[in-house]
């Protein structure tokens, strides 16, 4: 049966909007995730991103880590729900260093093949962890002018001081590495496809991993520190 021990809480989420009529220019989400529970997170992400936007909307999943449940789950959720989906992969490149922990190689994967994981008719997408629930419409993320730059992170709030102690970037690598600069979270960044590739920001993400991976230390928040590297070295 399409509905699983989740049916209750999809049904709560889109309760009056899962036969809406949408129009416009479609919203193009990417996200990743690896075990039950995060594909379980991953459906509730779908819907809150569906429940707050009139506009159609495609996801992309990276394949490589989904269960077979959920391959056999997503077309009838897609189809009662009205929206689309691509599964896309990627071999990991021979010539690049590979990481032996599994959550590393997923962290890797949300950054380091952006320009050649999506078909290049597909010009601009926003990444969303799968844990997170969208609450506004994505459109206005989507839409919003990236000033030449082919990433848009979000910087990460640091005004509660009960958490300086759980802030890791504030001490060692990090600290050293960000040299006073902002540390940005990669739990929603948008990617300007076009832009991406035009400047070979891959090539270059890839060559800032191979200096990491020498330092296994760098590598506890791969996703951002490349990032970080990318966008205050352009």
């Amino acid at each position: 049966m399409f509905m699983t021990i989740d049916s209750c809480l999809l049904n709560l989420w889109l309760k009056d909007n899962k036969k809406i009529s949408r129009r416009g220019e479609t919203i193009n989400i990417f996200s990743v995730a690896s075990g039950h529970l995060y594909e379980r997170f991953l459906k509730i992400m779908i819907l809150s991103v569906l429940k707050n936007t009139q506009r159609p909307v495609k996801f992309w999943f990276i394949k490589n880590y989904l269960s077979p449940q959920f391959k056999d789950f997503i077309p009838h959720m897609a189809q009662e729900y009205g929206f689309d989906y691509e599964l896309i992969t990627y071999k990991w490149p021979t010539w690049l260093h590979k990481q032996k922990e599994k959550q590393r190689i997923i962290w890797a994967y949300k950054i380091l093949f952006l320009d050649v994981i999506f078909p290049l008719s597909l010009k601009k997408v926003i990444f969303v962890d799968a844990d997170q629930v969208v609450r506004t419409d994505m459109g206005v993320l989507y839409d919003m002018d990236l000033k030449g730059r082919p990433l848009a992170y979000t910087p990460f709030c640091d005004n509660n001081r009960d958490m300086d102690g759980y802030r890791f970037w504030g001490q060692g690598f990090w600290k050293d590495h960000l040299r006073g600069k902002p540390y940005h979270i990669s739990a929603l960044y948008v990617v300007d496809l076009a832009k991406f590739r035009q400047m070979a920001a891959g090539d270059t993400l890839r060559v800032y991993y191979e200096t990491l991976s020498k330092d296994p230390n760098s590598l506890s928040n791969l996703d951002q520190v490349m990032y970080i590297d990318l966008s205050y070295n352009l």
